[in-house]
């Protein structure tokens, strides 16, 4: 048996990496005209089949006129990355933040991985970047060039102007809806993503620097860890020593969630005040961690601590599980409530079809074709049509108590462009109840809802490109008559590179002198 199972993963291994090495072969291959349009064909018909309300933003004609004369334009071969900067635009229009079209780049095998792992941190990797009116600069300098300063602006890297990348890819996805803090969030953010999809992963990259009017030419090369042999002796040391503390820190990775590379909880609680008036939970994202228990500790703590506020950080929080949505808004609604209208999907087909048989290795899809007659049945059962005609999910949308520790103080919530998704949705919740005061700025996630749920990627037959479908329209309790649009805050506050560079949070200052104004 065993030998079986070995024999299994060695052939899964091959099959990967041929996989991959048949990917990048025909990268640069021109594909016809004929297969171009049959896999805008496609990509239309999936949508059709699989997106919900997709002609929320956009009218059915309008979006067949853009399929059409996307059509016409093709009128000789072209590389699949060519036609992914053609094809992307058009899907865009939809302006549903989770329909992405994935370019297709070179990728690499676990040994690849490895390799290039081995070799050390790559020069994007060494600097955060973030955008201020229109201008790319570095937040954090990793690097080992200490000279270049938190606030120096990238003017070019290897001869290419950030913006002119900034501006042509931001055509290429979008936010829900018509908002635009989204992308002016996030943009900056994905330049070393842009640049990479169009020059590949580089070893050393020249930066054209500027600061206070001074401009330099620095080349960053890749920075290899220096991990002595001394300094993990002494860390061995050091773990043996304390294994109490050892397994505490374990338990706290394992419940509050943890990014190994960033080196920062998923989730944190902290008290400011000798007395603990002030509570702040930081939540990076919806995503990992023992979020039951993180929540069940943290609002115990809380009411035992008598805190009389309650600040919570969703900024750039770009979403996660609705289940933990749900559990986090049971601690902070003041009575019974509803967190989910009925979601909306294409058919009773649609989530067999698109989420189920999405992903996996080659073993596991084939235990789903054993299950699937089981799961079929069961999304038959559970999937509805309405009088209006339209199939729905269930999900969420029973009355549900709040917790028993459930915080009965004042809430506040900061938020950005980089809210979006099930950040998007608790805060539509709390605003619509008036539950919470708003901070921040407008966020990228619609308030009235998403498109995603399961969000399976759809591989194009001719030119090989993915494309991320969300199956569930989900939609608050609360909602707003300005479509399109994000939460906007009660007080609106937008940090500047001056922020950045002397580590200022307004907002947070702002809220911290609003309570004690209170007082």
């Amino acid at each position: 048996m065993r030998k079986i199972v070995l024999f299994g993963f060695i052939m899964l291994f091959f099959v990967q990496c041929n996989s991959i090495k048949k990917h990048n072969k025909h990268l640069n291959d021109l594909i016809a005209e004929d297969q171009l349009k049959s896999d805008v064909n496609f990509t239309y018909r999936k949508l059709q089949e699989l997106h919900p309300n997709l002609y929320w933003y956009i009218s059915k004609e309008d979006l067949d006129y853009k399929f059409d004369s996307l059509k016409a334009t093709l009128t000789k071969p072209m590389t699949s990355f060519n036609f992914y900067k053609k094809l992307s635009p058009v899907v865009a229009a939809v302006r549903q933040g989770h329909l992405v079209v994935y370019p297709p780049i070179k990728l690499l095998t676990k040994e690849e991985t490895k390799v290039l792992i081995k070799k050390g941190t790559g020069p994007f990797s060494q600097f955060d970047f973030d955008l201020f009116n229109e201008k790319l600069y570095v937040t954090k300098n990793k690097s080992y060039d200490k000279t270049i300063q938190s606030g120096t602006e990238v003017v070019a890297v290897n001869g290419i102007k950030p913006m002119d990348l900034i501006q042509e890819y931001n055509q290429f996805y979008s936010s829900d809806g018509y908002n635009i803090t989204y992308k002016t969030n996030i943009s900056g953010k994905r330049f070393s993503s842009f640049f990479s999809n169009e020059n590949g992963i580089k070893d050393s990259l020249k930066f054209d620097f500027k600061f206070n009017d001074s401009l330099k030419t620095i080349t960053i090369k890749r920075k290899k860890e220096n991990i002595t042999a001394h300094s993990k002796k002494i860390e061995k040391k050091l773990v043996v020593k304390d294994k109490s503390k050892s397994k505490e820190i374990r338990k706290k990775k394992r419940v509050n969630g943890y990014y190994s590379i960033e080196k920062k909880y998923n989730r944190n609680l902290h008290f400011l005040e000798k007395d603990s008036s002030v509570a702040i939970m930081k939540i990076r994202s919806f995503k990992i961690g023992d979020y039951k228990t993180f929540y069940k500790e943290s609002f115990s703590k809380i009411e035992a601590h008598q805190s009389k506020t309650l600040i919570i950080d969703l900024r750039n929080n770009g979403g996660g599980r609705v289940s933990e949505i749900a559990d986090l808004y049971s601690y902070l609604a003041d009575s019974t409530f509803v967190f989910l209208d009925k979601s909306e999907v294409v058919s009773k087909s649609s989530l067999f079809k698109g989420a189920y048989f999405y992903g996996g290795t080659f073993a596991v899809k084939a235990l789903k074709t054993i299950f699937s007659p089981i799961i079929y049945s069961y999304l038959l059962l559970t999937v509805h049509k309405n009088e209006n005609g339209k199939n729905y999910y269930v999900t969420q949308t029973k009355p549900r108590k709040v917790s028993k520790n459930a915080f009965k103080g004042k809430i506040y919530v900061l938020i950005n462009g980089g809210s979006f998704s099930a950040s998007s949705i608790i805060s539509s919740n709390l605003k619509g109840s008036k539950r919470a005061f708003f901070v921040g700025e407008e966020t990228g996630g619609a308030y009235n809802g998403t498109v995603a749920g399961f969000t399976p990627r759809v591989k194009l037959p001719n030119t090989d490109i993915q494309i991320r479908i969300g199956l569930m329209y989900m939609a608050p309790h609360f909602k707003t008559t300005l479509e399109g649009r994000g939460i906007f805050p009660d007080m609106e506050i937008i940090p500047t590179i001056e922020d950045q560079i002397k580590e200022n949070d307004p907002e947070m200052n702002w809220i911290l002198d609003d309570i004690k104004s209170g007082i």
